[in-house]
């Protein structure tokens, strides 16, 4: 599939030196979707440079394994704050792995969901919008035609592909991004990474 992504996205003149530059697609899925889903809450509206070391620090406080949504769910929200998570992260944390733990959100049935459907159950829970769930479908799931509207390396890389004096609307990026489809995740990751600094989830 991959290869066959490639060939079809090279077919854009904009986003072949952006592909040959970059080289090969290498974007990393996190196996474990529990951890992908707190990457992406800890990534909210933050670079990459900055969560990581968010992260570094909340797998710390649980030795060498991911810790298990039951563990997070027991933590209190001052020790998550102690690793660098606002307030309302650690909430928005601590809520997830409560929903996981008592199986009222079951990660595994998401991947027998459409992309759209994925995106509408996830948003019922609090703290997860359109964006973490977007990168959920990307990460976790490994679906290949998610577009990020929301996302600002994105837009703010279709901005420079394109020569635009200002950052595209999300109609206008779906409309530049028409012939991307149905690889619009790899020419996003493609467009990230040619950014520089993108970190990715998890």
């Amino acid at each position: 599939m991959i290869d066959g992504a490639v060939r079809h996205l090279r077919r854009d003149a904009r986003l072949r030196p952006v592909i040959d530059r970059v080289g090969a697609y290498g974007l990393r899925r996190v196996r474990n979707r529990y951890e992908c889903l707190v990457g992406a809450i800890v990534n909210q509206q933050l670079a990459g440079s900055a969560a990581r070391p968010i992260l570094a620090r909340f797998r710390a406080m649980y030795g060498p394994r991911f810790p298990r949504p039951e563990a997070v769910a027991a933590t209190r929200t001052g020790a998550l704050r102690r690793v660098g998570l606002s307030s309302m992260k650690a909430s928005y944390i601590r809520g997830v792995s409560r929903e996981i733990a008592g199986g009222a959100l079951r990660l595994d049935a998401l991947s027998r969901l459409g992309d759209e459907a994925v995106v509408e159950r996830l948003s019922r829970v609090r703290g997860i919008g359109r964006w973490t769930a977007e990168m959920y479908l990307m990460f976790a799931l490994g679906r290949p035609d998610v577009l990020p509207v929301g996302d600002y390396g994105l837009r703010a890389g279709v901005r420079d592909l394109f020569s635009m004096r200002e950052l595209p609307t999300p109609p206008e990026l779906r409309r530049r991004a028409e012939p991307w489809r149905p690889y619009r995740s790899v020419a996003t990751w493609y467009i990230w990474k040619g950014m520089r600094g993108f970190g990715e989830i998890g």
